[in-house]
């Protein structure tokens, strides 16, 4: 069990530098801190949450023996938004509204960074 939180930790960081990463290349302006706190001062719930996205994008990359690289970055972003919602909905009972937008309603910098670690975890995978 030990060496499995260590691969979740490990794949959680990746996903978390990936997000930083996408938020300083297309946020507009300054980016508000807690966009790009560092991993180690991730919250917990925050942490757990980019290592089980991970784990599903890492699932449905393998499940289509890594055919995911003829996905549009569009939706490879719907698919990594739409993971981090049931996250929200697992930590949260009652999220404020923007954190659980669709897809079509999320700014166009966060629709790119999801797209962004999808493609990292895609990297990461092969």
């Amino acid at each position: 069990m030990q060496g499995r939180n260590t691969v979740s930790f490990e794949q959680g960081r990746i996903f978390r530098e990936a997000w930083i990463a996408g938020v300083r290349k297309y946020y507009p302006g300054e980016p508000k801190s807690g966009y790009v706190t560092p991993w180690e001062e991730t919250p917990d719930w925050e942490r757990e949450s980019a290592a089980a996205v991970y784990d599903q994008v890492r699932a449905f990359i393998q499940a289509t023996d890594g055919n995911t690289a003829k996905l549009t970055r569009d939706q490879k972003s719907r698919f990594l938004a739409l993971c981090w919602i049931g996250q929200i909905f697992k930590h949260f009972p009652d999220p404020k509204p923007a954190y659980v937008a669709d897809w079509p309603d999320l700014p166009k910098w966060q629709q790119e960074t999801d797209a962004d670690i999808f493609e990292r975890i895609e990297q990461s995978v092969q």
